[in-house]
């Protein structure tokens, strides 16, 4: 695990995330001599033994200028649209880049269903280690022409965290438009500071992100941390830093003082099945608990079972990620339900014995095991 600077050196397995601030050129579609100097550096990190998932930005951006719009536009049609224009220039741009070195690349469409079902994940992930085996770049995104809000990651800060939960990966790297993640908001406060090094889930980091999505992209420095903090559930450290400075990807690697370094700090690898977990990002509804229960899932590391809760709430089906609430409204863990919503209102505080009878089945004693749980961290 990469706890301080001098452990960037030893990491091999990379996903670099790119941002549409720095992908586009004032407006005017995709700088290509970035995105060369980009490839180069990958290039150089790929024959020092390092694997890399390069996570674009760019197709909306660059859909909307081969469209000839100006603003990022508000229904999802159109932004499909945009996205199915510009999807094919950005990979297009990025593999002639990455000839130059004798490199392939591949495009990886992602949605949120590829990685909520447990089948799919898993054929994600093997399509994406076989590609690195191959020593090719897979270059993935999210595939806005057909994504919708119900199976949207969300934005590819995001989508970068979860390809490092897919990959195992030692590393993320984000490349924006600022220096890294400061105290204050540097717009509003020229005396603001950069932090150098922070553990990702101290609640100071998130508080000091300021800012919103620009025209073109749909996040901001908050949603780099959250990404940060997902990766660090899985056990990498985060680098946050100015895509634009000089050799960028070799200095951070060589430990230089570069942008914001955020750690997992104490935090071991999951298991693999509980990286998938944590990766969900559709929660389909929720239990609230007994302080009891509260306290055995914190303290003990063991399964919910049905006498520790007290209310459902929403109509989740068996095998659904389900939030489960504290007595005070903290949501304290999510998990995969051994049973649908209706049946859990009927078990609800009852002994694991008395399931064949209220059911007329005899099903799993859990409702969540633990082996299917991830507990979730304040702030």
């Amino acid at each position: 695990m990469i706890s301080t600077r001098e452990d960037l050196a030893g990491a091999r397995r990379w996903v670099v995330k790119i941002g549409s601030a720095l992908l586009t050129a004032d407006g005017r579609g995709l700088d290509r001599e970035r995105l060369a100097g980009w490839a180069a550096q990958i290039a150089a990190l790929q024959k020092s033994g390092c694997q890399v998932v390069l996570v674009s930005s760019g197709a909306v951006a660059e859909g909307l200028v081969r469209l000839g719009w100006r603003e990022r536009p508000s229904s999802l049609s159109a932004v499909q649209a945009a996205a199915s224009v510009g999807q094919a220039g950005l990979v297009e741009a990025y593999s002639r880049c990455f000839e130059k070195h004798g490199l392939r690349t591949a495009q990886v469409l992602l949605t949120h269903e590829d990685v909520a079902d447990r089948r799919r994940y898993l054929n994600a992930r093997s399509t994406l280690m076989t590609l690195l085996g191959l020593g090719v770049v897979p270059i993935v995104n999210e595939n806005d022409a057909i994504a919708t809000d119900e199976i949207r990651v969300g934005d590819n800060d995001t989508m970068a965290a979860l390809a490092v939960n897919l990959l195992d990966a030692d590393g993320l790297i984000i490349l924006t438009d600022q220096s890294g993640v400061y105290d204050a908001d540097p717009r509003q406060r020229p005396d603001a500071q950069r932090i150098d090094e922070c553990d990702a889930h101290d609640p100071a980091v998130l508080g000091a992100a300021a800012g919103t999505g620009g025209a073109l992209g749909r996040g901001g420095m908050r949603t780099k941390v959250l990404a940060a903090r997902q990766a660090a559930d899985s056990g990498a450290a985060t680098v946050i830093a100015d895509g634009l400075a000089d050799d960028v990807l070799a200095r951070i690697i060589r430990g230089e003082s570069i942008g914001t370094l955020l750690t997992a700090g104490q935090n071991a690898r999951r298991a693999a099945r509980k990286n998938w977990i944590a990766g969900q990002r559709q929660v389909r509804g929720a239990v609230r608990l007994d302080a009891g229960a509260v306290q055995v899932l914190r303290s003990a590391g063991r399964s919910l079972l049905p006498i520790g809760i007290t209310a459902v709430e929403g109509t989740f089906r068996r095998g659904d990620l389900v939030a489960c609430i504290s007595p005070d409204g903290e949501e304290i863990a999510q998990g995969l339900a051994n049973y649908d919503a209706r049946e859990v209102r009927q078990l609800a505080g009852q002994s694991s014995d008395h399931i064949e009878a209220l059911l007329g089945y005899g099903g799993e004693p859990e409702f969540i095991h633990r082996n299917n749980l991830v507990l979730s961290r304040p702030g």
